[in-house]
């Protein structure tokens, strides 16, 4: 089989589409890089799916920490702290755990006027169970980012709102909010690029692969596996991780030129990787 033909059969197999059966043995260069490049896909649809809804979980977490009531602020603490005090791995066990032990058929739920089935069973799903961890657990920890940045605003900034008479959602959404990104966007930046390295966890952890159907390193550990090699397929895999850390930089770079457009160049922020060791 060329090579060619081995990017036809396998570069969408991490879906279901293509050849069902995995090489078995005389593994290539270019088995390796389409098959891992085929999980991939899964690596960036956790990432950037998590990312996006997190976004806004983030955000409100931010400002129910911010907030002086303690309705708001007690629940927004108590999440923070569970989800950045336990184990990204510990999270997914304990989920899919959870999820095995709802009922298969649903949950009925009772509105009062109606009663509907709410559908459980595609949460033991690698593609929606292990896409509400992460989105919980990157929502932690972008807003404790974004609560930090709510507290660094410039009480100078709040108070030329008032004094131009702003207040209420106005001020938020001309004043606080684009702070609050700006001084912030630094720091998510980084929670980004450790979101889509943590996607590694989700096969490798609790969510069974169906079919064989599963991310970068689920291929990358079938490859060492069969070939007694590590330094073949995992060499790979770092180099697809790295090629995503770039694409990821350069979106959010951009973004955050944006927000800081206004500023004199010598005062912008610029983002810098800072890898984390431990979650």
């Amino acid at each position: 089989m060329s090579c060619w033909e081995t990017v036809q059969s396998y570069a969408f197999r991490s879906l279901g589409y293509g050849e069902r059966l995995l090489p078995r043995s005389d593994f290539t260069l270019c088995d390796q890089f389409t098959l891992i490049g085929s999980g991939m896909i899964w690596n960036i649809y956790f990432g950037i799916l998590a990312l996006f809804f997190g976004f806004f979980l983030s955000t409100a977490v931010a400002l129910g920490k911010f907030s002086t009531n303690p309705w708001f602020r007690k629940p927004a603490e108590i999440f923070v702290f569970v989800f950045r005090g336990s184990p990204l791995f510990i999270q997914f066990f304990l989920a899919y755990e959870t999820f095995v032990l709802l009922p298969k058929l649903g949950m009925d739920l009772n509105l009062g006027f109606t009663e509907i089935t709410v559908e459980t069973r595609w949460l033991t799903k690698a593609w929606l169970g292990a896409l509400i961890v992460l989105f919980l657990n990157t929502s932690a920890y972008a807003g404790e980012i974004f609560y930090g940045a709510l507290k660094s605003i410039p009480k100078g900034d709040i108070e030329a709102a008032d004094a131009y008479g702003l207040s209420g959602w106005k001020r938020f959404r001309r004043i606080i909010f684009p702070t609050m990104l700006r001084l912030g966007w630094p720091g998510y930046t980084n929670e980004a690029i450790f979101m889509f390295h943590a996607t590694t966890l989700v096969f490798f952890s609790s969510f069974p692969a169906w079919r064989q159907q599963g991310d970068a390193l689920y291929y990358a550990s079938y490859f060492a596996d069969k070939t007694f090699n590590p330094f073949v397929p995992y060499p790979i895999l770092a180099f697809y991780f790295i090629l995503l850390t770039l694409v990821v930089i350069g979106v959010y770079g951009a973004i955050n030129k944006r927000l800081n457009r206004h500023l004199p160049s010598n005062s912008r922020q610029k983002i810098k990787y800072r890898p984390k060791l431990i979650r």
